[in-house]
């Protein structure tokens, strides 16, 4: 453990982050997981897309994903739903 100051503060603040990442990366996942079941299936494909990308979007301008990396999951996701049409 720490024993500066400002190092156990920036440890505080890195549980806070990682906290916060940790969430948002898990419900983008979840958004990405629906739509790849919905594609599968068929049914609600469309709006599950679409709230996917919305999460990748989020998580990109949070940080916890880089856009570059958030744009490729879109255009993968979206190059899915344009072979299932």
């Amino acid at each position: 453990m720490a024993n500066i100051k400002s190092a156990i503060k920036k440890a505080r603040q890195d549980e806070k982050r990682t906290a916060r990442n940790r969430a948002v990366r898990s419900r983008m996942r979840t958004y990405v997981k629906n739509a790849h079941t919905a594609l599968a299936s068929g049914d609600g494909a469309d709006e599950a897309v679409r709230a996917a990308i919305s999460e990748l979007d989020r998580a990109a301008k949070k940080g916890v994903i880089h856009r570059n990396a958030a744009a490729r999951r879109k255009s993968r996701l979206m190059a899915k739903l344009n072979a299932a049409k």
